[in-house]
Formats: structure tokens, sequence, C-alpha cells
């Protein structure tokens, strides 16, 4: 095997591991809950902890790997994910098992970073950099499925008492293996040694913003808007501008800083965030508002909307294995052409779902949704990162993870509200129709987004390749 492609493999464990840990919770909340004896908010805060550690320091992670090398963060992200998924198999209580959440989603955050800035600094051509792309996007689809398989599976295990333990134990030999290979063959980069200055005082600031922040918006998710979140996010925003401020001045006087706000004078950094930032509005309120409707207005069992949604993920891998040849091929015109596909599909799915529908079509329209999803999301990073200097590269990964973090919460919270909006108090199945495809439409408004982001980006940012003769 190419020695790249093995690196390759090897980073790629850690993105594999930050996903998977998103999902492999969800399905073992009964279970936990009752082995600890513990209340619906507690639970709300094991599930939320994570995300919130994960989103308030992944630009600090994607910062320390430029400054310490990526190499060095990312062994230290896996043997603290290892050492906090140890502390959360052994939890003897709920609140032992939120903060044990909360550290693991904080060294989620160290590892996240190092993935995409080591594929960029790895990886200097656009082509086998577009392939590296695809696998990153594999991965992400693997994690997702993964994740939920093995939560259900280990939840249901009767070998042993509280068998729930094992969604977190099974990180230990992955990690293990993920930090000997890592010392073995990885590299290591930074930036020159001249600029190894750290802004203590900045990771503070921020991590408060973003803590506040992302806190404000998860438990939105769960309790509904209230006044303490409302109250919470007005603080993140005086918290962030006073970060923003105090990062520019920094930068003026020489000091040292936490986020270079140079990267936002590229064009594709900028339209890549914008297009991540849409896409995943849509794509976490999508799944969010479909299984709702699935199981509340479809009346479809748990168990079999969950099979209906795996087509999906299996939509999104098989995309993604062919996304790399297809961007090199038709560059831009192949991104486009995955959006009218998701589009084509929430059009289907408005004018089919108003009565009676097979089983088969439910997982051939969810199939396709994934292959849109999983043509799309590869390129988005790439787009993002494409032409920065690798001083940046780190710094650059970290707010494009925080942005796709952040929007996936604030899509659940806006898009479902208008869904509940228009369900109504007393909500029938028409009801649920209805809010149903108002939803979708809000989805559709943010794929034009994405749509418009993707056609301004620069030619050369994913040139089409030469077809050789």
């Amino acid at each position: 095997m190419n020695a790249k492609y093995l690196k390759l493999i090897v980073i790629l464990s850690g993105q594999l591991l930050t996903i998977m840990d998103i999902f492999i919770i969800n399905v073992s909340i009964p279970s936990i809950q009752r082995d600890l004896h513990a209340s619906n908010g507690e639970m709300q805060l094991v599930i939320a902890s994570y995300l919130i550690g994960f989103a308030s320091f992944l630009i600090t992670g994607g910062r320390l790997g430029d400054l310490y090398g990526r190499k060095k963060i990312f062994v230290a992200g896996l043997l603290f994910f290892m050492l906090s998924s140890v502390a959360c198999g052994i939890s003897s209580g709920a609140a032992v098992l939120v903060i044990s959440r909360f550290i693991q989603g904080i060294s989620a955050a160290f590892l996240s970073p190092q993935v995409l800035s080591m594929i960029q600094v790895l990886f200097t051509g656009h082509e086998e950099r577009t392939k590296a792309m695809g696998w990153y996007g594999i991965t992400i689809g693997a994690g997702t499925i993964l994740g939920q398989f093995l939560g259900g599976y280990f939840s249901s295990m009767t070998l042993m008492e509280e068998s729930w333990r094992l969604i977190f134990l099974v990180n230990i030999p992955i990690c293990l293996l993920a930090v000997f290979f890592s010392k073995k063959i990885l590299n290591e980069s930074k930036v020159s040694a001249g600029k190894k200055t750290f802004d203590f005082f900045g990771v503070m600031i921020l991590a408060a913003g973003l803590f506040c922040f992302t806190y404000a918006l998860t438990m939105s998710e769960h309790q509904g808007i209230q006044i303490k979140s409302i109250m919470l996010a007005i603080i993140s925003i005086l918290i962030l501008t006073h970060f923003v401020k105090n990062q520019k001045m920094r930068l003026k006087y020489g000091k040292s800083y936490l986020m270079d706000f140079t990267l936002f004078s590229y064009k594709n950094f900028n339209l890549g965030i914008l297009a991540v930032s849409f896409f995943f509005i849509m794509l976490d309120s999508y799944f969010y508002i479909l299984s709702l409707f699935f199981q509340d207005g479809l009346r479809i069992g748990s168990l079999e909307a969950g099979e209906i949604i795996v087509f999906q993920g299996f939509g999104f891998i098989l995309a993604s294995l062919f996304s790399a040849k297809m961007i090199l091929r038709y560059g831009k015109k192949f991104l486009v052409t995955g959006l009218l596909l998701i589009m084509a599909v929430l059009i289907l799915q408005i004018l089919l779902f108003a009565g009676e529908i097979p089983f088969f079509v439910l997982c051939l329209l969810l199939f396709f949704h994934g292959i849109g999803v999983g043509s799309i999301i590869p390129s988005l990073a790439n787009i993002a990162l494409s032409g920065l200097p690798e001083g940046l590269v780190g710094n650059a990964s970290g707010v494009y993870n925080t942005f796709q973090q952040a929007a996936a919460i604030v899509g659940i919270i806006v898009v479902g509200s208008i869904f509940y909006y228009f369900l109504g108090a007393k909500p029938s199945q028409q009801h649920y129709h209805t809010a149903f495809s108002v939803a979708l439409a809000v989805n559709m408004i943010c794929l034009f987004i994405v749509l418009f982001s993707i056609v301004k980006v620069p030619e050369h940012i994913l040139p089409v390749a030469k077809r050789k003769v």
C-alpha cells in the first residue's frame, strides 16, 4: 500500500472516533438512564456535554496543532479520548458521566482539526487531495452508521450487566492502535518555531463564548427556548464580539493570537464556510424532522424508521467512494448535480408523503438522498481549505469544524421550531404533512444558498483534471 494512504488510514481513525461517539450513545440512553437512575434532564446533558466540549475547543485544537505539532496534538488527543472513554465506561453516576463526556468532547476537538490539517499537508496535489477527501467522507458515513449499530448491539447484549458501558470501552483498542501507528509512521508538521507562542487568554475568552453559545443552543434543542437560553445566547455574542476585537488588536501589535482573521481574506474559505453552514443547517434539521414525521406522522415504528434511515447512510458511503473520480472529471458540475439530486428527493417527499407509501420507496428516496449528501460533504472542506498557507490550515480546520457543529445545532432549533409551529397543538396526519413540507421548503432555501456558494467558487479550487489520451 502507498505510504501516504497508510498514513491516511491512521489519521482517519481519529475522525472515525469523533463521529462514532456522537451517535453511539443515542440508542443506549434508556439502559443508561435505568442503571444510573438518572433524570431526563441529566440524560439530555449526557448527550449535549460531548457536543458542547467538542464545539467549544475546535479552534483551540487547530491552533495548538499549528504551533506545537499536529502529530503531537493528534496523539495527545487520542490518549485523552481513551482516558475519558474509560471514565465514561466506569461512571458510577450521571454527574460523572456528564463530566467525562464533556472531556471526551474536548479531546475530540483536539483530534478533529488535525485530521483535516494533516490531509492538506500530506496530499499537496489537487487530484490526490480530492481522493483523500473522498475517504474522509466515507469515514464520516461509516462513523455515523457504525456508531448507531454498535450502540444498539452493545446495549442489547445479555452476557454482562450494564453492557452499555462497552459503547465507551470499545474506544480503548482503537485509540491504542491509532497511537502506536501514529508514533511509528506519521510525520510532524507545524508552523515555524519562531512563532511558537500561545494565547491562553484568548482560549479562555473563546471557550467561554462558544460554551455559552453551544450550551444555549443545545439545551434549547432538548428543553425548548427559555429565558435562560436567550440570556446565555446574548452573553455569548458579547463575549465573542470581545474576542474578535481582542484578536484583531493582538494581530495588529504582533502579539500571540488564537485566531488569524486573514483566513477571511480568502474567497474560497469564505464560500466554503457559507456552504458548510447552510448545508448542515439543512442536513441535521432534516434528520430531526424526518424521524418525528416517520414515527408520529406516518406511524412508522422506531425500528422500521431506523432501518429506512440506514439506507441514507449506505447511499452516503457509496457516493463518497466515487465522488473523488467524479469531481476530478466534472469539477463543480458534479457538486451542482448532487445538490439538485437532494432537492429532487425533498420535492418527491413533499409530494409522495401525503398518502400511503410503500416501504421500498421510502428506502429508495433515503438512499438517493444519501448519494446526494455523500457527493457534497467531502468537497466542502476541500473548498474551504484549498490554497491556504500551511501556517493557516490548522486554524482554518478548527474554524471550519466549529461553524459546522454550530450550524447543525442551529438547524435543529430553527427548522424544528418552524416544524412545531405549523404542527399546532392537536396535530392530525395532515398537519404533520404540512409542517414537514414547510420544513423541507426551508431546507430547499438552504440548499439554494449552498448552490450559490459552490457556483461562486473560483475554477482553480476544483479544477477538472486533464484526461489521459
